[in-house]
């Protein structure tokens, strides 16, 4: 029998945690029948180790396994099951690297203004590790993601409860953003027509020229972009909405996304907290700027660094800050027990989880009271800040959607190669002076160019040909096979979508749409048509570029099913493998917080039990294994039964968790291979199991609950032990000695 691989990937907090309960009986279930299960480390921690091998020892040093799982991607034979990673923040890596340092390991500390050559050339290391470092390495293909028709319908029939109503004496809310000078307005795009080099060069008002990027290889007939931020007018458009929100008597919120976006979003953050804490910063600006703080960092970053000042000076500046709260508009809180801001961390507030709770949250955020009130939502650039004011406006009219009655909106986003649009990390710079950012090729012609004023933040992006092509007939195979209309998110007026659109339009007629409803809309246009169809039940396809592939996913996800944890997101790769995308981790810092406090993981693996379905029959046709085949249909039949059977993890201590719905699946799983009747051998193994689990059943519960209720050492959050982990995730005995004697 030919044996074929799916690789798992090991990555950070709850989900990782799982893992260690799922894989021993996803391992033990798949044995002699031709698949293998192989686990490749690609967290934080782990990419972190295999950047600085110079700096370790041999029995510390890891291989590069994301740069292995990246040219794996690209070949037919990968099947690959992606967890969430955490898409790293600044305050994430130093954390991170503080916890390897404390552990022996001699990373290194993450300049965040380097200065000298060495400090540089050092920053440019940690790169590779900063923000969506993964995403764009596997991502080889575009995204198919939706909810598995089973999840759908156990979501219709059990509707989750935490939609609240929108208040019937009207709502406030509103999303704020920039009129101009924004990223929106200041684009400009273009189709290249040959391959060929350029260099992004300033060329300042004074005659200086710096070269800020040496060298971006360009292919024929990709998009290519520039946009810039003008700073000015977002501190002014920041002081506008602080005034608004005192008017409205809302809070204040800022919706970015400073992880994946790690060069832009930290600064328009720090912009933000700059013009909030203004009076407080101002008072004590050379103070803080002797102890190194950072706007960009968040206010909890600049209060850290006051460790260093004497107790007077320290409580002085606290109180300063503090008194900012009386004269400002009330931030939104993450954590109102805590005081943990809006503006406290900017990898707190993720603009794809925190505005559909907004939605969800009856246009509402969480003030310092612990209360829900009406906010003014601040998503300075207009490229997507409209769609949500559109979700907003739908539900000031038409109230709450219902969970048990609306339909989905599923997305086929163009993501493969890299297709950046807004992740352009490496081609994101703050403009060093007044003047011109531009492009130049070697033949000294300029492509594009924008005018700059100093700290203005300019960016490049680039999407090729070949995967807008593929995106295309993907979003033509999902609206033919699911009979919904498929809806192209772009807006003319925005130079990027245009040169999309001109592609979009030229490749559809390489196909036969004879019937199907494909159109293309504004985001604003296609959120209203998207929305009016939910509320009859109806299902539309999103399909869209990378920005909103990554936000719609959570958006409807987390209003139809609570949480978009439960989607399915099937990537089939452009040489032929597939990597199968489990749901987003968000929420995963408060679970593993919770496991460490109370024994008690709410994790829900849904996501990767509907994964390695997808992943079995990829295994099956890669080398025509009709038992891998077979595996995929009983766990698709087990899925079924745990959802009707409501095993998934209680938020609560003491009632069921993580790791018992894991054993639920792992009985429903059994039962399912001895119940059919195409493989004998089969058959008779897992009746036995079945047998086992079911007999066993109470004691191995009883004993996965007298694991809960107190503390959990684990030896680390970003780089635990592995060890204790495993003692954590498998604390029943007789589950375990049947899962391996399996």
């Amino acid at each position: 029998m030919a044996s074929t691989k799916i690789i798992w990937t090991k990555i950070d907090e709850a989900p990782a945690l799982a893992s260690y309960s799922l894989l021993p009986i996803v391992q033990a279930y798949v044995r002699g029948t031709g698949v293998e299960l192989e686990i490749h480390d690609i967290s934080l921690a782990g990419r972190l180790i295999a950047n600085f091998p110079d700096r370790l020892n041999e029995d510390q040093r890891t291989s590069d396994e994301l740069t292995w799982l990246g040219e794996l991607a690209k070949t037919p034979m990968a099947n690959i099951v992606k967890l969430p990673n955490i898409s790293a923040s600044i305050p994430q890596l130093q954390a991170a690297v503080k916890e390897l340092r404390d552990q022996g390991y001699d990373i290194p500390d993450y300049p965040e203004e380097p200065l000298t050559d060495a400090e540089r050339k050092l920053h440019a290391r940690f790169a590779k590790v900063l923000g969506s470092a993964v995403n764009p390495v596997l991502r080889e293909g575009n995204s198919d993601r939706r909810a598995a028709a089973s999840v759908k319908r156990f979501a219709q029939e059990h509707p989750h409860r935490m939609m609240k109503a929108w208040p019937e004496t009207g709502s406030r809310t509103r999303v704020a953003h920039m009129h101009e000078k924004d990223f929106f307005g200041s684009e400009t795009s273009a189709t290249t027509k040959e391959a060929g080099d350029v260099r992004i060069e300033f060329l300042g008002d004074d005659g200086t020229v710096l070269v800020l990027k040496e060298r971006v290889p360009l292919e024929a007939d990709e998009v290519i972009d520039t946009a810039v931020m003008n700073v000015e007018a977002l501190r002014a458009f920041f002081s506008r909405s602080i005034e608004e929100a005192t008017r409205q008597g809302a809070v204040l919120s800022l919706h970015l996304k400073a992880t994946m976006m790690k060069v832009s979003d930290p600064v328009m953050f720090g912009h933000c907290v700059a013009v909030y804490y203004e009076r407080a910063l101002a008072a004590h600006a050379d103070t803080l700027n002797q102890v190194g703080a950072n706007v960009n960092n968040g206010v909890a970053g600049i209060l850290e660094k006051l460790d260093k000042l004497d107790v007077g000076k320290r409580a002085e500046i606290e109180a300063a800050f503090e008194a900012v709260y009386s004269a400002r508009p009330p931030l939104a809180m993450v954590d109102s027990r805590k005081g943990v801001t809006n503006l406290h961390v900017p990898n707190n507030v993720i603009i794809d989880a925190s505005m559909p709770n907004v939605v969800r949250d009856g246009g509402r955020m969480w003030n310092s009271q612990d209360e829900l009130q009406d906010t003014i939502a601040m998503v300075p650039d207009r490229c997507y800040a409209t769609m949500y004011q559109a979700i907003i406006e739908d539900c000031q009219r038409h109230g709450q959607f219902d969970p048990s009655t609306m339909g989905s909106v599923s997305n086929v986003g163009l993501m493969a190669r890299k297709a950046e649009e807004y992740g352009s990390h490496d081609k994101t710079f703050m403009a060093p002076g007044a003047g011109v950012i531009r492009l130049v090729d070697t033949r000294g012609g300029i492509r594009l160019e924008q005018s700059v004023e100093t700290g203005d933040i300019f960016r490049m992006c680039q999407t090729k040909d070949e995967p807008i092509r593929d995106w295309v007939k993907l979003a033509v195979v999902r609206a033919r096979s699911s009979g919904s209309p498929a809806v192209f998110w772009l807006d003319g007026q925005r130079a990027h979508d245009a040169e999309i659109s001109t592609k979009v339009k030229t490749y559809l007629r390489e196909h036969d749409t004879t019937s199907l409803d494909i159109r293309i809309l504004k985001p604003v246009d296609a959120m209203r048509f998207s929305v009016e169809r939910i509320r009859r039940g109806k299902d539309t396809i999103a399909v869209t570029g990378n920005v909103l592939r990554d936000y719609l996913t959570d958006l409807f996800p987390i209003l139809e099913l609570g949480t978009s944890a439960r989607m399915l997101s099937i990537v089939p790769l452009l040489n032929g493998g597939g990597l199968f995308e489990t749901g987003a981790g968000g929420s995963a810092p408060k679970h593993v917080q919770q496991m460490l406090e109370e024994g008690h993981l709410r994790w829900d693996s849904l996501g990767e039990y509907c994964a390695l379905v997808p992943a079995l029959e990829l295994a099956a046709a890669q080398t025509s294994n009709v038992t891998a085949a077979l595996l995929a249909k009983t766990l698709d039949r087990a899925i079924g039964t745990y959802l009707e059977n409501a095993r998934y993890p209680s938020r609560r201590v003491n009632e069921i968790d993580n790791r018992g719905s894991t054993f639920y699946l792992a009985l429903y799983w059994a039962k399912a291979l001895a119940d059919q009747d195409e493989d004998v051998d089969l058959q008779a193994r897992f009746s036995q199991v079945a047998g086992q689990l079911e007999a066993n059943a109470t004691a191995i519960a009883g004993e996965l609950l007298a694991a809960q209720g107190q503390p959990v050492d684990i030896g680390g959050y970003y780089h635990p032990d592995n060890t204790l982990v495993e003692q954590a995730m498998r604390p029943s005995a007789t589950l375990n000695a049947i899962i391996d004697a399996v």
